[in-house]
């Protein structure tokens, strides 16, 4: 059986890239990496390949593409087949095609969405390397997060879409948002590290994102980057926070093109052998906002 390392890049549409750029360098505390065409390259500190974001011009904002990293290349292969055989049409992407990537299979969602899957990608190593590091860098810029953390869209069909991560690619369901009865499914949350989530999804229109996650420390990070956002004016969805699903603590605010972005700290570790935590759909507002107990519009409606 092969294996799905993690979620390792996310391609974001932007409408002005230099804005994107500085607000993503600067605010964000990505370190840009390269340039290809109209797309821009970047990392976080602690990450090691060449890039986990990609900003690409557009006329719209939203999601261009999603990937995760597998093993090997014989695992790549191995998922092309489980991809194939669920139903959905693979096709090859050349090496090189972007910048620093190797070959990878791309594939679209039930929901839509365009996801790929790969194992080769350039190797640039972490802001304190790999022998005697310090645990964090200085010098560091904005809210400077860790990583790439996770990507939350919308979809349809969320029956499918859970089955096809699960039975497709080997990921596992930590948490699910159901009706009474629980005929209809309005939110999944799955895992394929040991992370509360990799990718989740809720209710909605389909080909959506709801947002970009990364990963920071502590609730102390979190307050530190709505306060840095306050101090560059950067537009808030939601002031720091916890979540109920996930236990994470969390802040949620906008890119200049209008993607939701979430700075997300701490939640639970996920394992293979974890029952599925389940939330009636009367308290998905204490699910997803555990302090205030309700959504608010702008959480639901603001999709790219």
């Amino acid at each position: 059986m092969g294996r799905v390392l993690r979620i390792g890049r996310v391609e974001l549409k932007v409408l002005d890239l230099e804005k994107s750029v500085d607000y993503y360098t600067n605010i964000i505390g990505l370190e840009e990496t390269g340039r290809m065409g109209d797309s821009v390259y970047l990392k976080a500190w602690d990450e090691f390949d060449h890039h986990s974001v990609i900003l690409t011009k557009s006329n719209s904002p939203g999601l261009a593409h999603m990937a995760f990293k597998v093993e090997t290349m014989d695992d790549l292969a191995y998922y092309e087949k489980k991809v194939e055989e669920f139903g959905c049409t693979t096709t090859r992407i050349s090496n090189n095609t972007r910048l620093a990537e190797g070959e990878a299979v791309h594939f679209i969602l039930p929901t839509g969405h365009h996801c790929e899957l790969y194992h080769e990608i350039g190797f640039l190593g972490t802001a304190v390397g790999f022998r005697n590091p310090h645990p964090w860098p200085l010098g560091w810029k904005g809210i400077a997060p860790h990583r790439l953390d996770h990507i939350l869209l919308t979809g349809n069909d969320l029956k499918t879409v859970t089955r096809f991560f699960v039975e497709a690619l080997n990921f596992g369901q930590s948490e699910k948002v159901v009706t009474e009865g629980e005929e209809e499914l309005l939110g999944s949350f799955l895992f394929t590290t040991n992370k509360a989530h990799d990718i989740a999804f809720v209710k909605g229109p389909d080909a959506k994102l709801h947002h970009a996650a990364f990963h920071v420390d502590s609730v102390h990070d979190v307050f530190k980057a709505a306060d840095l956002l306050s101090m560059y004016n950067v537009p808030f969805d939601v002031t720091p926070t916890r979540h109920g699903i996930s236990r994470g603590e969390t802040i949620y605010f906008f890119d200049p093109s209008g993607n939701r972005n979430e700075a997300f700290a701490n939640g639970y570790m996920s394992y293979a052998d974890m029952p599925t935590i389940t939330w009636d759909a009367a308290k998905i507002g204490t699910g997803i906002f555990y302090h205030a107990r309700e959504l608010s519009e702008s959480f639901m409606k603001a999709l790219t």
